[in-house]
């Protein structure tokens, strides 16, 4: 390992091989000094991570020689198939060569055969020089390293060894680096700031979106989307589906989550799967601010009563299954230390702490030694065009799974919907293309709750069990909107989703859903819910809805989508935050509570989108296993069905249906 000092104060710091005496020799054949940036090179990656860890090393000193400390470097590292040159790291200055690792290491498909490879070889893969090195590809990556190098997005470029292909990639930051992260710190100013009153004008009154991510699809998947650094991984659109179908992968190599997309048209699928994967991205662990607080309820509550969420309000797991050897949840208690951050709650207009295990649902994975008192998942997350919006569709989605376990918990029968009499022609189109692709007939369940936000249940019945065998019989899904059409649309593409994969899941795992069918125990995973209704003998569980009477009655009363739009009308506003009020004051009515926590990072910050967390306490929250069910502690199974018209009376505990619900 040399070090050779170069003009104008530069310094070229190298390993002795190739890279580093192709850049001594242009160095030396420049007719003026270069930019001054450090460079450091090396042949190998064993070789080029000691040459930065030394100069991180020395530039901390404070007797750096050359003010080392305040200056650029870029690493030109050579690996067994490319040499890889940047990003060129400044201080202070976010997106640095650890950031572009863990970029690189996310973006990879094949990150399982990757580990295999480096468990079994080892330094063979990042020890040896690649014998494709030639003295040709290092003059080739010297001339590339001294261009002048570029300010804005941090990129880097890689020249393939195979060929000399040169291509350039730009990425994100990651904000939880080690060396240039650094989160601000959580506070009650921040989450108030998030959703200061602000006039939110909308294109439409009658549209709910701030703009249409449709019209920005390529520069979403130019900053998102690349193969070797983007946040998103393995964007794909897939033919050969009943609808166009996208699906895009997110998250730290350790916790990869996916969004996905179903709509009428290819492009609306992509952007749709997009925005689904950043929502998984901000709700898996704080990415924007560092969470602060860690107390329990009972010191918190001592000091600020108002200003802090009862856990207890939320719901929890049976009491009997924290008794279970191995359950990965602990009782809540008053007196439970756990950490908390600042959410906002829309009902008071006030900030309010919330358990940092309610408003991320990944803390698990990235923080082994916290154990939550409940399980959580993304219910409640939404990404929008500004924290408004966000907080708006989060809500829907609350009433929506409200809504659908509601009439599970209570077993409540619900008027079913005529998708023949909607405006928008497609609706039973939709619903005729379902059947003719797949044999599966469409039935959709108006079971709106005492909100009057308007939520639907869709269900699937095989009308040709005979076409195959192991066919799914019922699979259902859930949707909700301001605009009931809307809601069902989504309630449609989520059914074709279920339809499309349970029809080549059941098949191969019908044996495992006639044990689940015997022992409800069995229901571990979001996938055995609805595999376990695939099974016929299951389905009659869904009696109450799909048969409560002989068909040519429930024909003769179902609901006409026009009269539906009536009952529900939704006021026009021109602010879309008068939207959020309204669908706030609804709940406030039912005594309900409206929280949001925000959830953007730097990456959603750089599209100008906002990402939130919406936490209704009271409402009945979505969970997958059925030894995670939520009940304990919500008396809105039991009084809601009364109130609604739809129960002749009280419904006690033991009146709750017991089994499995059918969410997929």
């Amino acid at each position: 390992m040399t070090e050779t000092p170069v003009r104008a104060g530069s310094l070229l710091r190298h390993d002795g091989g190739r890279l580093g005496l192709a850049l001594e020799q242009r160095l030396a054949a420049l007719p003026r000094p270069p930019a001054a940036v450090q460079l450091i090179a090396a042949d190998t990656v064993d070789a080029g991570s000691e040459l930065a860890d030394a100069w991180r090393a020395e530039s901390r000193r404070d007797d750096a020689p050359h003010a080392r400390a305040a200056g650029a470097w870029l690493p030109v590292v050579a690996e067994l198939d490319r040499i890889v040159i940047g990003p060129l790291v400044r201080p202070g200055v976010p997106g640095c060569d650890r950031c572009l690792a863990e970029r690189r290491a996310g973006a990879r498909v094949d990150a399982a055969e990757d580990a295999a490879l480096h468990a079994t070889y080892g330094a063979r893969l990042t020890g040896g020089v690649s014998p494709l090195l030639t003295p040709l590809a290092a003059d080739l990556a010297a001339c590339v390293a001294l261009r002048e190098p570029t300010a804005g997005t941090p990129d880097v470029t890689m020249i393939r060894l195979a060929d000399l292909r040169i291509t350039r990639h730009t990425f994100l930051p990651d904000p939880h680096c080690p060396h240039c992260g650094g989160l601000p710190e959580d506070s009650p100013a921040a989450a108030a700031a998030a959703f200061a009153r602000t006039a939110r004008l909308k294109p439409d009154p009658a549209v709910l979106r701030m703009r249409d991510l449709r019209s920005e699809t390529a520069a979403l998947e130019n900053r998102y989307a690349d193969d070797e650094t983007g946040v998103i991984k393995d964007l794909r659109a897939r033919g050969l589906h009943a609808l166009p179908f996208a699906e895009a992968k997110v998250g730290p190599r350790a916790s990869v989550d996916g969004g996905y997309g179903r709509a009428l048209d290819f492009r609306t699928a992509r952007v749709t799967a997009i925005a689904e994967a950043l929502e998984r991205l901000g709700g898996g662990r704080p990415g924007g601010r560092r969470t602060a607080v860690e107390a329990s309820y009972r010191a918190l509550a001592a000091g600020d009563p108002d200003g802090v969420l009862d856990p207890a309000r939320v719901g929890g797991h049976e009491p009997h299954r924290y008794r279970q050897p191995g359950f990965p949840y602990q009782p809540y208690r008053p007196e439970l230390v756990m950490p908390w951050v600042w959410g906002y709650s829309l009902t008071r207009e006030r900030p309010v702490l919330v358990p940092e295990s309610l408003a991320y649902y990944r803390i698990g994975r990235h923080s082994p030694q916290a154990r939550p008192f409940v399980s959580e998942i993304s219910n409640g997350c939404a990404l929008g065009g500004c924290p408004e919006e966000a907080a708006l569709y989060g809500l829907l989605e609350l009433a929506e799974r409200d809504a659908f376990l509601l009439t599970w918990y209570a077993r409540m029968p619900a008027p079913t919907v005529d998708l023949r009499t909607a405006r928008d022609r497609r609706l039973g189109l939709l619903a005729d293309h379902i059947r003719e692709r797949t044999g599966y007939r469409v039935e959709v369940f108006d079971v709106t709750g005492a909100e009057g936000i308007p939520s639907f249940w869709a269900a699937a019945l095989d009308t040709e069990p005979r076409r195959a065998p192991h066919r799914p019989s019922v699979l259902c899904a859930g949707g909700s909107g301001l605009d009931p059409e809307r809601g069902i649309f989504g309630a449609l593409h989520e059914l074709v989703t279920a339809i499309e994969a349970y029809r080549i899941i059941y098949p191969q795992r019908h044996a495992d859903a006639a044990r689940m069918r015997e022992d409800p125990e069995l229901v571990r995973q979001m996938d055995d819910h609805a595999l376990l209704y695939c099974d016929p003998l299951a389905a009659r569980r869904l009696d109450f809805l799909l048969s409560p009477q002989d068909q040519d009655q429930k024909a003769a009363g179902r609901r006409d989508l026009r009269d539906m739009e009536a009952r529900y009308a939704w006021p026009r506003h021109t602010d879309l935050r008068a939207d959020l009020d309204e669908v706030v004051r609804r709940f406030s009515a039912s005594g309900l509570e409206a929280i949001v926590v925000d959830q953007t990072t730097p990456v959603h910050a750089a599209s100008g989108l906002s990402c939130v967390k919406a936490v209704v306490p009271g409402l009945l929250p979505m969970t997958f296993g059925h030894q995670l069910r939520r009940v304990a502690g919500l008396d809105r199974v039991l009084s809601v069905p009364r109130a609604l018209g739809r129960a002749a009376g009280a419904l006690g505990p033991d009146g709750i249906n017991p089994h499995p619900h059918p969410f997929p």
